[in-house]
């Protein structure tokens, strides 16, 4: 399997999606007193995994 660099870019976008997704579902199930910490690191990993994902063929 060779991986280019739009490969690694989808890869990497998946990856840090599902961890932003990840940190805001413990913070919603989990830690009800760091809720707004867990979401905000949430949204931060989801918005730079939308960033790889519209770099990807750009670069």
């Amino acid at each position: 399997m060779s991986l280019n660099k739009n490969k690694i870019f989808g890869y990497a976008a998946l990856i840090m999606g599902l961890l932003g997704v990840a940190l805001i579902l413990l913070g919603v199930f989990l830690y009800k007193e760091y809720i707004v910490g867990f979401s905000l690191v949430g949204a931060g990993f989801i918005a730079v995994a939308w960033t790889f994902n519209a770099l990807r063929g750009r670069i």
